[in-house]
């Protein structure tokens, strides 16, 4: 008896057939690469923003300290915790953003690296400007001295120049030491520079205890209006705003108009020349992006009203910051406070904004996939109709070659009617019907020859 024909696609009871497998293997690894893909982006690409931050401002009684608690106010308006940490100024700040124990913090003009070359020095600090916020001028007050001419009259008198290792302290010194007032005893044109800031430094005025008193601060800090609004103190007019401008990179000349003060009692009597910085808004590098649209959105709110010294909407700016700008303020300076801001909540829009950016080229992967797809799908069903139709071709030529016994016919006519049942349940589509149906045709064919062998 001739040995029968082999059945390649016949499957044991209990286990899935090879293409059906392979499609659950394929369709697991799919789910699992989307699932990883989604994880890494959410978790690297576009991480949520943490509801906690760090601002390093300055001494308690300063303006830095006062700007850092409507910033907290705005921001847990928004959902968001931002911790204060007081500090002797702008130094101690640029320290501590240096190290990564803050994230962000107030950098007084003067005090950065000054270079001019931003690629450089982007590659060189981890520290990114916001923005610039507002002026801070110079304040040179004193009792009777006239200091127009320059500072040089303050030799041998005690000068306050701000807390030891704050930015006030050294842009302080610098001014001094280009009248040639140093603090070397030695020296005929040496005055006693005086450590010492914020509200102390108005009571030691108060009292005589100092002769002058040099505050970089912005015109609304605490110290600045209180001697402002003191008609026994006297705000130096410089006659060298101009030249000591361009002699120091970081300074520029702002006027204080008169009567801006008090009008009533026209304060000042003149227009003020100052020498002034600016202050700058800084961030790590790592700050995210979100918070960075948050912290300008309250910049604006904040600092984008008139002064003293300044007009209306002249801050927050991306003129003459300290450090690189950083690419969210590009943005938002480019393009504005971001479109869903204005509609949604600040978290709401987060995660609008995140879900768009992993939609985008999730779709840009599945649109392509979807058109490709049904011709996968085609192809596949056209390989099943001919993988039957295999099927029937070598139970057919078993049938012709031998007569088969009882229980190889109960197993031909189980085969038949699986094929049978597969056809039936499948969808085809319409162009493949007309396979389908002679499919069916070739099954009814060989059940035919098999049910001739069972009659003989």
């Amino acid at each position: 008896m001739p040995e029968p024909l082999p059945h390649p696609t016949r499957h044991l009871p209990g286990w899935l057939p090879g293409q059906s497998r392979r499609r659950v293997i394929f369709w697991t690894l799919f789910v699992a690469a989307l699932v990883v893909a989604i994880w890494a982006v959410v978790r690297f690409v576009s991480p949520l923003p943490p509801r906690t931050l760090t601002m390093s401002t300055g001494v308690v009684d300063g303006a830095y300290h006062q700007f850092g608690e409507r910033y907290r106010e705005l921001l847990r308006a928004n959902g968001i915790a931002l911790e204060l940490r007081s500090s002797t100024g702008a130094i101690e700040n640029l320290a501590r953003l240096n190290d990564g124990s803050v994230s962000v913090g107030f950098v007084q003009g003067g005090t950065g690296p000054l270079s001019v070359d931003i690629e450089a020095l982007a590659e060189a600090t981890p520290l990114r400007s916001l923005a610039t916020i507002a002026y801070e001028p110079v304040w040179i007050f004193s009792h009777t001295l006239d200091l127009s001419r320059g500072l040089d009259a303050l030799a041998g008198r005690r000068v306050a120049v701000g807390v030891a290792g704050s930015g006030n302290q050294k842009v302080a010194t610098q001014l001094l030491a280009a009248y040639g007032i140093t603090a070397t005893s030695q020296s005929p044109a040496a005055a006693t520079l005086v450590t010492e800031g914020g509200m102390a430094v108005v009571e030691s005025l108060r009292r005589r205890e100092i002769d002058a008193a040099i505050i970089v601060a912005a015109s609304a800090a605490p110290a600045v209006q209180r001697l402002l609004a003191d008609e026994s103190m006297h705000l130096a007019s410089l006659a060298h705003v101009e030249g000591l401008a361009r002699r120091f990179g970081y300074f520029q000349s702002v006027t204080l108009k008169r009567g801006s003060v008090d009008p009533q009692r026209d304060r000042p009597d003149r227009d003020i020349q100052l020498l002034s910085t600016t202050a700058n808004l800084v961030v790590h590098e790592g700050v995210h992006p979100a918070l960075a649209y948050l912290l300008l959105d309250a910049a604006r709110q904040i600092h984008g009203g008139p002064s003293l010294i300044h007009a209306a909407g002249e801050f927050p700016s991306p003129k003459a910051t300290e450090f690189p700008l950083a690419p969210a303020a590009e943005r938002f300076f480019r393009d504005g406070r971001p479109f869903l801001l204005n509609y949604l909540p600040f978290w709401m829009a987060n995660l609008v904004q995140r879900l768009v950016f992993l939609l985008v080229p999730l779709a840009a992967i599945l649109i392509p996939l979807a058109r490709l797809l049904p011709e996968v799908i085609s192809q596949r069903q056209k390989r099943g109709l001919y993988r039957r139709y295999g099927e029937l071709k070598f139970l057919e030529q078993d049938l012709a070659a031998r007569r088969l016994d009882d229980e190889e016919r109960h197993k031909a006519s189980e085969q038949l009617d699986r094929i049978e049942n597969e056809l039936v349940q499948a969808k085809f589509p319409l162009d493949l019907s007309d396979r389908v149906y002679t499919l069916r045709q070739h099954v009814d064919f060989v059940r035919a020859q098999l049910n001739r062998q069972m009659d003989k």
